[in-house]
Formats: structure tokens, C-alpha cells, sequence
């Protein structure tokens, strides 16, 4: 069987296979290697409730969801996740136990400890300011007369974007921003997706909004198909609070890499031909923004092929 014509997910194949066939071979933070590009871009239209989601291999939206959800609640402790059965966060936290205590406790004992024990997550479970404090709390500072600095009001930039698109949609200025100068080296992982831009396209009903997300380290096997369905959920969502259709979603990457120990997923992948067109439904419209829970998505028509593991880097 042939792969259809235009699939939107061709994209995302043609883009591993130029990495893994004509990437340049780098030592990288993890000491696994990579091979990298620098400069990539895909583009999906949301139009009708379509959704960029992997059908070469299974991608547990819900997962990706459920870490969407725990963003923009501000928390930074991977233990409402680890309570949802959400893993994706745990080794970094983990590292930091193992590091700091010279202690080698397993990963699962690790974490099972975090769901048992709230004084013990809330010491060890901690990822620092990460996506979600930025999205939600971005801290600033006034000036006093006397030349020192005292903590000012915080900035919710999630809450002011939907405001803007609602009232000025023709701004230029629809940004929201993780990439906090002052307070990387306090986060256990710096923002990988940085900077989410929203632009209003029409007027009226038929008025669209389209999103741009950069980032500036893309691991393409393992956590690009869970950015981009995260990013166009996050899209959908705005659009329905902010009484916009959805439009087109423009995915953008500085280091855009695949690691070299993933070379079973890649070339499993690579073998592998797009099947269907999966939609989500967003059944339910709540107050605000920070209101939606996992049961309000409902997604259809998916046949994913069956799940490729690979080891994350950390």
C-alpha cells in the first residue's frame, strides 16, 4: 500500500529521515550523541478538528494532555503526574535524588516514594521554575528609592494572551514566553518549546487562529510527536476561549536531532506508512482557560500503529 498523497505526517517522516541520512554528528549534553539539523519547520491545519497526531506509531495523548493540563496550573512537582501515571518527568528528579544523596534507589522505588510520601515529593519531586511557573507566574521586580529590588506582581501570560486575542486580536503581541534568563539554572530542564506566538487571520466567524511554537532543542523520536499534539491542543483550546476557529499550526526548531541510540525506532518508523486522519473533540467549554480536564477531549478515528520504545536522554 502506498502512502497517501500529502499526508500531514509525511512531513515528520521526511524530516527524521534527513536528520538520520544528512545530520551532523555531535557530542551533546547527555553523552549519548546525535545527529542534527539546525533550522526545520512543519505545518498542520486544525481546520475541521484534525489533529497532528502520529499514526506510524502510538502517541499516548493522553499523557501529553495530562502534562498540558498540569502547565497551566503553575505546579512544578511531578507528583500530580506521578498520581496520574504520567512518567515523563521522573528521571530528571530522580538524577538530582542520586546525585545529592549518593543514594541508588531505583528509579520505581524512586517514584513510587513520591506518591506515598507529600514530604518527601514535595523536597525531591521538585523540577524548579519550569514551563508551567513561567506560563502562569512569571516573577518581576520593582524598584525602590533606596536602589535595592523588591518582588513585584506576578505575570500570568497565559491569562493575558486570551484576553488580548479577545480584545485586540490584530496585536502582534500575542506571546507567551518560558525562556526566564534569570531563572534557567534553577530549572531542572531549561524550555525545549520556549515561545508559543498566536496571530488572528478573518474576521467574524469564520476568523482564525493560527500558532507558531519554537523551539530550540527538538529530541525528533521521542518528544516531537508529543510537542506538537501538546501544541495544538494548547491552540484548540485558546481558539475555543477565544470564539476563534482553529487555523494553522506552524511548528518551528533550532537543534532538531535524533539520538544515536534511537536508531531501532527510526528505522522501525521509517518502514512505516501514515494511515488515517485522527480528529479531536473538545467536548465541553469551560469558564476560563485553566478549567479543562482530561475528560473534556475525546479523540476519533485513531489507529496507530503499534508503540516503538527507545531510552530517553537525560
Amino acid at each position: 500500500m502506498k502512502t497517501e498523497a500529502h499526508h500531514p505526517e509525511q512531513q515528520y517522516l521526511d524530516l527524521m529521515e534527513r536528520i538520520w541520512r544528512d545530520g551532523d554528528e555531535r557530542v551533546d549534553r547527555t553523552g549519548i550523541g546525535t545527529r542534527s539539523v539546525f533550522g526545520t519547520q512543519l505545518r498542520f491545519d486544525l481546520a475541521s478538528g484534525v489533529m497532528p497526531l502520529l499514526t506510524t506509531k502510538r502517541v499516548y495523548w493522553k499523557t501529553a494532555t495530562r502534562e498540558m493540563l498540569w502547565f497551566l496550573t503553575g505546579n512544578t512537582n511531578i507528583r500530580p503526574l506521578v498520581l496520574q501515571g504520567v512518567k515523563i518527568w521522573n528521571e530528571w528528579p530522580h538524577a538530582r535524588y542520586v546525585r545529592e544523596t549518593g543514594r541508588d534507589i531505583a528509579l520505581n522505588t524512586f517514584v513510587q516514594r513520591i506518591a506515598d510520601d507529600e514530604t518527601f515529593a514535595a523536597k525531591w519531586g521538585d523540577l524548579g521554575p519550569v514551563y508551567g511557573k513561567q506560563w502562569t507566574d512569571w516573577p518581576t521586580w520593582r524598584y525602590r528609592k533606596d536602589g535595592t529590588y523588591e518582588p513585584g506582581e506576578s505575570i500570568n501570560q497565559v491569562a493575558q494572551v486570551v484576553e488580548s486575542l479577545r480584545h485586540n486580536p490584530g496585536s502582534r503581541r500575542h506571546i507567551i514566553e518560558g525562556w526566564n534568563v534569570a531563572e534557567l539554572d534553577r530549572m531542572a530542564l531549561p524550555p525545549c518549546h520556549k515561545t508559543y506566538q498566536f496571530h488572528v487571520a478573518g474576521k467574524g466567524d469564520c476568523a482564525r487562529l493560527n500558532m507558531v511554537l519554537y523551539q530550540r532543542s527538538c529530541d525528533v523520536a521521542l518528544g516531537l510527536p508529543f510537542n506538537l499534539w501538546s501544541a495544538a491542543l494548547l491552540q484548540r483550546m485558546i481558539a475555543q476561549q477565544t470564539d476563534l476557529q482553529p487555523g494553522e499550526l506552524v511548528w518551528m526548531a533550532g537543534d532538531t536531532h535524533l539520538y544515536l541510540n534511537h536508531a531501532d525506532l527510526v528505522e522501525e518508523q521509517l518502514a512505516r506508512e501514515p494511515r488515517g486522519h485522527p480528529t479531536l473533540e473538545i467536548v465541553r467549554r469551560p469558564d476560563t482557560i485553566f478549567g479543562y480536564t482530561i475528560e473534556d477531549f475525546a479523540v476519533h478515528d485513531y489507529a496507530p500503529q503499534a508503540p516503538i520504545k527507545a531510552p530517553v536522554a537525560v
